[in-house]
């Protein structure tokens, strides 16, 4: 996208400098409106963005059919973060692959901050179950290059719960996918 805005911002420079002969006096401030607008507006529409996308792939996640669950969290989430969490989920569970709490924590503590992995609980929700999810809250608690992070609030009307979260979402090869979910540990 930087790219495209470049290239077209040398585009109209070149093609304004032509006109500039005719018209030395307009030419100066025209272009630095230009450059202004491009570079303060970049950083607010790529968060913006990245809120929409947020909002618009988390409701999305709990309309999606029971069994293709694990599918649509693997396309929302980075590898990392989709590894770790399914982790998390299992811990102590009596199943092949499940992780003790000691080895999950010194498998993932380098990466994540294992105190808030959401053990034992789902993605994004702590309910096995829900009804309607919407997204009540999602507002723009930092950023960094190509990094955005949320504090989220779902809502499920239907059993009258709401889920708070901070939601890590990154830029990666032009898409937005969470990167980290942080979540309270179960009771």
């Amino acid at each position: 996208m930087k790219r495209i805005m470049i290239a077209s911002l040398f585009l109209m420079l070149g093609c304004k400098e032509e006109k500039k002969e005719t018209n030395v006096q307009t030419e100066p401030q025209a272009r630095e409106s230009v450059v202004e607008k491009t570079e303060a507006d970049t950083p607010v529409n790529e968060s913006l963005e990245a809120q929409q996308w947020l909002k618009k792939n988390l409701v999305s996640y709990f309309k999606t059919d029971l069994g293709n669950l694990d599918k649509e969290m693997q396309k929302i989430t980075t590898k990392d973060y989709y590894e770790y969490k399914t982790d998390a989920m299992g811990v102590d569970m009596d199943v092949d692959g499940s992780l003790t709490e000691k080895e999950f924590n010194e498998k993932w503590k380098a990466k994540f901050d294992t105190k808030k992995a959401g053990i034992g609980i789902g993605f994004l929700i702590s309910g096995q179950d829900w009804i309607n999810i919407e997204v009540e809250n999602c507002d723009l608690k930092s950023s960094s290059k190509d990094e955005y992070v949320f504090n989220v609030v779902l809502r499920d009307d239907g059993f009258k719960a709401h889920y708070p979260s901070v939601v890590k979402v990154v830029k990666e090869n032009g898409s937005f996918l969470i990167a980290d979910v942080l979540q309270e540990e179960r009771n």
